[in-house]
């Protein structure tokens, strides 16, 4: 057993009795189960195929400490101006009632932190929880030390209008996190949720989010994850649905921070008639690196899934794709199409990517792609004809590559952030109008 392993086990004999939900016994039981399994599997390494392209050795070395917070007030405040909604604030991991503002939410709408609900709806929370022995070995370590998170609940036929934001702001600046989010629509219920991930400048810390969704018939949510962590930070996160009849499930997961950020998103088709969107947004710069990991499962008969994945890549950063969409025996009608494409704007960036489809039915409409390219000289010669200097004119085609992806986020608020978002990062440094 390495002593980083160790430093884990002993994390959690230390935090375990404190943890919120340590009264309830399935959940205790959980998290022992789960702190096993880590310490038995350890790290991902690169010798198993998910991880292929993504080594963790760095952060299996790292220490990671608490202490040192610095204030994320204005950080949180910044993040709220101007923008209506539903405000659920976490910070170093731990629900942050000062910060938060829940407004006026609909009869039948539950907005909560998990550390509030564990008293009164354990036993609801437990069908969406996740069980130790789901996911790689550190979907296990989360499982075991996720200490809070947001608890959304949403009752038949519920629908909230304004968007419910997730904040979550890393205070100190190496202390390591783990957050565990739970979403359940029933039927015909509709919301927006948004996970906003943010830190102190510089800061080192190591950040886990887990969250969980459960669709039921005819449920529609929105889900967008924008990662904005230091460029200093580590960033592991995983997205799980499972959608009945009907349902709808629309996934943004931007990335533009963290030294390396890793993203396992999956839905799984439960019934007939669901239709999914993966939509994806990453930036990399300097040494960094970002990894999208994606499975649609399509289970059922006459299932929609649309998945389109962009990133754009600077200086020595490396980008990992893998997409893998899953048609089972009997899956007839299913329409699926899977993208993604990789901008370079440096001889020495580097694309991985692996679309992957998986067939066992018939009567299918499938299709999948890859690209990998620079800036077109054309392009660029003829900006550059037209009066604009060339690092104004390569922010143009740079956002007009990204521009695709930001164009399928829906609701309007959210769009123009991750606009803002994408403009700061420009090589050029130039703040281009909005179109």
């Amino acid at each position: 057993m390495s002593t980083n392993l160790q430093a884990w086990a002993d994390a959690f004999d230390r935090r375990a009795a404190a943890l919120p939900g340590a009264e309830v016994p399935w959940l205790a039981g959980e998290r022992r189960q789960a702190l096993d399994r880590f310490m038995s599997e350890g790290w991902p390494t690169t010798k198993i195929e998910a991880w292929r392209h993504t080594s963790l050795s760095p952060l299996a070395a790292a220490t990671f400490t608490d202490g040192g917070a610095q204030p994320v007030a204005d950080l949180v405040a910044e993040l709220k101006a101007g923008e209506s909604g539903h405000w659920l604030v976490f910070v170093d991991g731990a629900f942050d009632a000062a910060l938060s503002d829940l407004g006026t939410l609909p009869a039948g709408a539950v907005v909560l932190s998990l550390s509030q609900a564990w008293s009164s709806h354990a036993d609801a929370i437990q069908a969406a929880y996740g069980q130790a022995d789901q996911g790689h070995s550190t979907s296990a370590l989360n499982l075991a030390l996720a200490g809070d998170g947001a608890w959304i609940s949403l009752a038949r036929g519920v629908a909230v209008e304004q968007p419910i934001h997730v904040v979550c702001a890393a205070a100190s600046p190496q202390a390591a996190h783990f957050l565990r989010h739970v979403v359940q629509a029933a039927a015909g219920s509709q919301a927006t949720v948004v996970e906003h991930y943010v830190g102190v400048a510089q800061a080192s810390n190591f950040r886990h989010a887990a969250t969980r969704l459960t669709l039921d018939q005819d449920a529609r949510i929105t889900h967008l994850k924008l990662q904005q962590e230091s460029a200093q930070a580590w960033h592991l996160g995983e997205i799980d649905a499972v959608q009945s009849r009907g349902s709808y499930f629309a996934s943004h997961s931007v990335s533009l921070g963290a030294r390396l950020a890793r993203h396992d998103i999956a839905t799984h088709f439960a019934d007939e008639r669901c239709e999914t969107l993966f939509n994806g947004l990453y930036y990399v710069d300097q040494r960094r690196h970002v990894d999208h990991h994606t499975l649609i499962g399509h289970d059922k008969p006459r299932c929609v899934s649309h998945e389109n994945y962009r990133g754009i890549l600077a200086d020595t950063a490396h980008g990992v794709f893998s997409g893998r969409i899953l048609v089972a025996p009997g899956a007839d009608g299913t329409d699926a199409i899977q993208r993604n494409d990789s901008l370079l704007l440096s001889r020495l960036a580097k694309s991985d990517s692996r679309p992957e489809l998986e067939i066992y039915a018939d009567d299918v409409k499938c299709a999948h792609g890859a690209t990998v390219g620079q800036i077109d000289a054309d392009s660029l010669f003829y900006l550059r004809t037209r009066g604009l200097d060339e690092a104004h004119a390569r922010d143009i085609l740079t956002y007009a590559f990204a521009a695709a992806s930001v164009a399928r986020i829906e609701v309007p608020v959210l769009r123009q952030r991750v606009e803002q978002a994408i403009r700061s990062l420009l090589p050029g440094g130039m703040v281009l109008e909005a179109a």
